[in-house]
This record gives structure tokens, C-alpha cells and sequence, in this order.
């Protein structure tokens, strides 16, 4: 069974940084594909960015390019968003994803395509 843990919100000020983890265990990743997303108070849960775990692959929302960075640590079974020049409109829960994915497909953009989600952890970017 694979569980996705995430760990690493809290409350920051505009322009500051912070690091999300998603420690994952129960299978074997290397055909899997990660991603991050968030969901704001009423609002629909957002795709923000992805990896592919074997080729080190990456997509990113729009809205973070440049300011956010997702990376996988093979030998921690941990994938990372580092996310620097923080804005009050990042605020929402982030939650990590997992889905396996052929190499030949795109990398997955919308909630519906993965099949597995850690619990959120809620980030605050005050102004």
C-alpha cells in the first residue's frame, strides 16, 4: 500500500521560503510519477508541480515557475518542494500525489490522474 507522508507547512512572510516533504513508502517508485497541489478555501484543489522519479522530469503551474522547485531524494524515498519568494495568494493546504505513469506519457497536471494523496499540511504566507 502506498502511503505518502508530508510534512514542513506553516507560517511565513511574503518574500520568505519554505520546504514540503512527502516521504513515501510501500512500493517501488521508479515508475511512478510525484506531484504537489493545493487547494485554497473555496476553491478547487490546483495542480502546482510534478516529477517523474526515474528521469528527474518536471512540470510546474504557471504560477510558481521560477519560484518553486520540486526534487526527489532516491535514498530518502523523499520528494521535496522548495518554495522561495513566497506571495500571500500560495496560501492554501498542499498535498503531495503519487500515480504510476508510462515514460512515454505527458506528466500528469489534474487531480483525477493520480491515484494516491498524502495528507495536506496548510501553508500561510501573510503580507
Amino acid at each position: 500500500q502506498v502511503q505518502l507522508v508530508v510534512s514542513g507547512g506553516g507560517l511565513v512572510q511574503a518574500g520568505g521560503s519554505l520546504r514540503l516533504s512527502c516521504a513515501a513508502s510501500g512500493r517501488t517508485f521508479s515508475s511512478y510519477v510525484m506531484g504537489w497541489f493545493r487547494q485554497a478555501p473555496g476553491k478547487e484543489r490546483d495542480f502546482v508541480a510534478a516529477i517523474r522519479w526515474s528521469a528527474g522530469s518536471t512540470a510546474y503551474a504557471d504560477s510558481v515557475k521560477g519560484r518553486f522547485t520540486i526534487s526527489i531524494d532516491n535514498a530518502k524515498n523523499t520528494v521535496y518542494l522548495q518554495m522561495n519568494s513566497l506571495k500571500p495568494e500560495d496560501t492554501a493546504v498542499y498535498y503531495c500525489a503519487a500515480t504510476p505513469r508510462p515514460v512515454s506519457f505527458l506528466l500528469p497536471m489534474t487531480k483525477k490522474e493520480y491515484n494516491y494523496w498524502g495528507q495536506g499540511t496548510q501553508v500561510t504566507v501573510s503580507s
